[in-house]
């Protein structure tokens, strides 16, 4: 039987425990523990269900997806493919209005290809186009814009982490899942450029362009001696010459790289765990085919270990928070409340992406799926909400939330990585808005026609 006071003591301890700033992992962990003891009464069966539980999950091969993904990213990171890829983007694009900016939008969602992180496409980009957009007469805010806005990309391109976790969580298959991700994806990115090319039209000194704009500079000094305000030096990447066969080169193994990973995960020929493995060796091999060192080696393997080790940490306490809210009972009592309250679906849909978008104003998105998927998702398939589209929904407006003010990481993270005093993180999430906008749109799209989403995995699978 149902007990209303344990469940009600589980989500309050855990929501308490997160609000007083303790970090989720601490929070799921005591969480747990506290439940399965007031479930069970029993000390002992309480060791035994974490101990279990906690087995169950470390021999897990799934767990082994997320490192090695981004070990594959790290090492094609430090290939130095992408900022190649961008280069030849930016270059073929001459013709096209605001073209350094849709250039950004298409490098991110190459460069998604290769960490499926948004943190670390904003990070990166902040230093590869910003540069080159300031150099050309661009509006600081609107360049800055244009890059936290396309980093939203890295949870919808495969391989994103986003989908991994979701997977593990629901138990679904992460191939589907990828490929769910690609029509979105896809959607998102044109709906950016469709953005920018109108933004730039009706203002072409956004741009650098127009009787408005102000003269390109190459480059400024960061500060006189005066101490008169400029702008920083940067190193302006993406004007330097990219000979075509290096261009090509880079080309082939970024995609060929992608497309054999991907394509056999798909297709059946291997697990996404087996996938990430062999991917990860590729790119081993294409990273020292173009100079990377025994240091580079080391510092990459160092650099996935403090960002991978926290997740998987995180993905541990999850699986002990969804083992206890199944023995007491939450889960079934909160779906079965809200399937009989009279709630029409769409109301619950906004209830829950609303839940979300507010989240997303304090807490990351892993933390933020962690604390409402395993509740929210039986809740919506009890609505006769599909699957795969809820998955793209909920990342989507998860991840909105990193643009959200005022605590959206990716607007911080782009400030910190250009250290400009001319713009404040204020313009940014107004020059961030449109694209948030956009999210919104492409979610209510695909709540109105999952089909959108199906389509790949229906196809291919």
């Amino acid at each position: 039987m149902f007990d209303y006071t344990t469940a009600f003591l589980v989500i309050t301890l855990l929501i308490s425990l997160v609000l007083l700033g303790f970090h989720v992992a601490i929070a799921l962990a005591v969480t747990s523990a506290v439940g399965i003891y007031m479930a069970t009464g029993s000390l002992r069966i309480t060791e035994a269900v974490l101990a279990s539980t906690s087995a169950e999950a470390l021999r897990s091969f799934t767990f082994a997806v997320i490192p090695l993904f981004m070990l594959m990213g790290e090492f094609m990171g430090r290939s130095g493919v992408i900022t190649d890829i961008y280069i030849g983007i930016n270059k073929g694009l001459r013709r096209v209005p605001a073209r350094l900016a849709i250039a950004t939008v298409l490098g991110n969602t190459v460069f998604s290809f290769v960490t499926g992180v948004s943190i670390a496409s904003a990070a990166a980009f902040s230093r590869i186009a910003y540069p080159e957009m300031r150099a050309h007469g661009y509006n600081r805010a609107f360049a800055l814009g244009a890059i936290a806005g396309s980093s939203c990309l890295g949870m919808l391109i495969p391989p994103s982490v986003l989908m991994i976790v979701w997977g593990i969580l629901t138990e679904q298959s992460i191939g589907r899942l990828f490929l769910a991700g690609v029509a979105p994806g896809v959607l998102l990115a044109t709906f950016y450029v469709a953005y920018i090319v109108i933004a730039a039209l009706l203002r072409p000194s956004l741009v650098g362009e127009g009787p408005d704009a102000k003269a390109p500079t190459r480059k400024v000094a960061s500060v006189d001696a005066g101490g008169a305000e400029a702008l920083p030096e940067f190193e302006d990447t993406a004007s330097k010459p990219l000979p075509r066969m290096q261009l090509l080169g880079a080309a082939l193994g970024l995609f060929g790289i992608v497309a054999s990973i991907l394509g056999g995960i798909w297709m059946g020929l291997f697990t996404p765990t087996e996938g990430a493995g062999a991917g990860a060796a590729l790119a081993l091999g294409l990273a020292v085919l173009r100079g990377m060192r025994w240091s580079g080696f080391v510092q990459a393997i160092f650099s996935v270990g403090r960002i991978a080790a926290p997740i998987l940490i995180l993905l541990l306490t999850a699986a002990l928070y969804s083992r206890t809210l199944a023995m007491t009972g939450v889960t079934s009592a909160i779906r079965d409340g809200i399937v009989n309250s009279g709630l029409s679906p769409f109301m619950v849909m906004t209830a829950i992406i609303v839940v979300w978008f507010l989240l997303g104003m304090i807490i990351d998105s892993i933390s933020i799926m962690l604390l409402t998927v395993p509740i929210v998702e039986p809740v919506a398939m009890a609505f006769g909400f599909d699957q795969l589209s809820f998955a793209i929904v909920g990342i989507i407006a998860i991840e909105a939330g990193l643009l959200t003010p005022p605590f959206g990481l990716l607007v911080y993270t782009v400030k910190a990585s250009i250290n400009d005093p001319e713009v404040g993180v204020q313009h940014i999430f107004l020059s961030a808005a449109p694209y948030w906008l956009v999210m919104l749109l492409v979610v209510l799209m695909l709540i109105c026609f999952p089909q959108i989403a199906n389509f790949f995995p229906n196809l291919m699978m």
